[in-house]
């Protein structure tokens, strides 16, 4: 996530400990001044993808399109709330934001459960994260928080994306132990495996990294983050945009020279070297992900340029940091491999910024995944509304809700989950209202397993506590994963609601007019729909 060597980003002493938390990417912020562009067109729901795709005699529609937001762990700045809470706090306080979520029809989310080389589940791979039990001891807190957010997400039909930073060993002083092995659980495998160990920058804002050139290295924290995936039913393995660290000024050097000198070919340069071993990291991450459940989606979340025009014809029409060349991500080059299902680059510029325009850089990143089966969803910065200059204005973000329509973008994940509980200007109420009004079912994918259900049968509606209430029963065959809840409005019938198929009755929470009529579609783990069922009316 950004901040370039031409400085699109802005660093501010206010911002100086989040920054180096969380590196230079979840916290991008560039100022300027321009006025309102004019608006633009927005989106028409498309069809529900069922195969009849009607209730009775009228069509039913419902947006497909993915909906999150970054929960964020590192130094407690989303969740929990302080670190060494009780456990019962812990998940209060973990309800609220999925609640959260239900409220603003998000039907994802993505929480930070290995921030730095830690873990939020009993894991043999790494010691417990301290920013959940307070302590750097690596003595459990007695509970598994990673198979209750899984459980309580599934709850609410809400997908789970496990965040993970692969390479981070730590976080820097004062808030981490940053390169002093001393302060270190005892547990931790770079205490263990002191020539897995890199230091960078130089100095008190020191922390350790895992050595991306270090197979060994490499294969084990694959192990660590796929331990997860086995023990747990995550829907999705997620990673933001830290491999090789951003770079510092003042002439710190990553200090690979040993993984270098040893194991690169002799025709690479060190670039070129550091791009194929995080090329192999994604490659070997999306084929051991498969190979374990094919279901489970994988992305990234990459800073939002890969290399700029001035330099290589084939990037975008920006001029700000390359992640090709300054952090070895070649993003295009994983999704042309198809080795995602979806991208999620950050896109924390303004429309008019000159030096990355949003509207510039969203044509470059939908171009880039047309014709590959890897899904677009954009990395939206609502931490940056009531900045200077356009982020003063409370639609910016609505505005770029309204271009992601125009470009096909799939989806899209705010940064983070404070921001949306906390709507600064008013601008998640109003982008809530315009684009967010109605729930959406998640886009399904190709590539993955495809087992859509029967249609299900429903068998009564009934008004209760100022809602309906759907009875419906199951058809045969694969047994559905959630349901989606369909209701005739004139011409239409409209989604409503969407829910887990575990619970056989299904709520529309809005008051219907009078003889209301239903149906009710059934799903798979990956969206993909059953025809509808039977029309059902309101019970007198």
């Amino acid at each position: 996530m950004p901040r370039p060597p031409v400085r699109l980003v802005l660093i501010v002493a206010a911002v100086l400990l989040t920054v180096g938390v969380l590196g230079l990417g979840l916290l991008r912020a560039a100022t300027y001044d321009e006025p309102p562009p004019a608006p633009i067109a927005g989106q028409q729901a498309v069809p529900a993808n069922g195969t009849a795709g009607r209730c009775g005699p009228v069509p039913a529609r419902a947006t497909r399109e993915l909906r999150g937001m970054w929960l964020t762990t590192v130094l407690n700045i989303d969740w929990p709330s302080r670190p060494g809470l009780p456990e019962a706090q812990v998940k209060a306080e973990y309800l609220r934001w999925l609640d959260l979520a239900v409220a603003q029809h998000h039907n994802a989310i993505f929480v930070h459960v290995r921030p730095s080389g830690d873990a939020f589940w009993p894991s043999a791979y790494a010691p417990w994260s301290e920013w959940l039990t307070g302590r750097r001891d690596g003595r459990s807190p007695g509970w598994d928080p990673m198979a209750f957010m899984v459980a309580e997400a599934h709850a609410r039909n809400l997908e789970f994306h496990a965040w993970f930073n692969p390479y981070r060993g730590t976080q820097p002083a004062p808030a981490g132990p940053g390169a002093d092995f001393t302060k270190l659980a005892p547990n931790h495998p770079l205490l263990a495996h002191r020539d897995w160990a890199i230091a960078y920058p130089d100095g008190a804002r020191a922390r350790l990294y895992f050595d991306p050139g270090n197979p060994a290295a490499r294969r084990f924290v694959e192990d660590a983050m796929l331990e997860a995936v086995r023990k747990y039913d995550v829907d999705g393995v997620h990673f933001d945009d830290f491999f090789y660290p951003y770079p510092e000024g003042g002439g710190h050097a990553f200090r690979d020279d040993a993984s270098f000198a040893k194991r690169a070919d002799k025709a690479q340069s060190r670039a070129q070297w550091r791009r194929q071993n995080v090329d192999t990291l994604v490659r070997e991450m999306s084929e051991r992900i498969k190979q374990l459940k094919p279901w489970v989606k994988f992305g990234i979340s990459p800073f939002g340029i890969w290399r700029n025009k001035e330099t290589d014809p084939a990037g975008s029409d920006t001029h700000g940091l390359e992640s090709y060349d300054a952090i070895y991500a070649d993003t295009r080059t994983w999704v042309r491999e198809g080795w995602l299902d979806y991208v999620v680059p950050q896109l924390y510029w303004a429309i008019g910024f000159d030096k990355a325009d949003y509207a510039k850089v969203l044509p470059w990143w939908s171009a880039l995944v047309k014709g590959t089966k890897v899904q677009l969803y954009v990395g939206q910065g609502d931490y940056r509304v009531g900045e200077k200059g356009p982020w003063r204005q409370p639609d910016q973000i609505e505005r770029q809700l309204i271009l992601n329509d125009k470009y096909g973008v799939q989806g899209s994940v705010h940064f983070s989950a404070k921001q949306i509980r906390d709507d600064p200007l008013g601008a998640v109420t109003r982008y809530r209202t315009r684009h967010y009004a109605a729930p959406a079912l998640l886009p399904t994918m190709d590539r993955l397993p495809a087992q859509p259900p029967a249609a299900p049968r429903t068998t009564a509606a009934r008004r209760a506590d100022g809602a309906v209430a759907v009875e419906w029963q199951a058809g045969g065959g694969t047994k559905p994963v959630s349901w989606a809840l369909y209701r005739v409005d004139g011409a239409v019938a409209n989604l409503v609601a969407t829910g887990r198929a575990g619970n056989q009755r299904a709520v529309d929470p809005a008051p219907p007019p009078a003889g209301a009529t239903y149906c009710l579609s059934a799903l798979d783990r990956s969206g993909n729909e059953s025809a509808l069922s039977n029309p059902v009316a309101v019970s007198p």
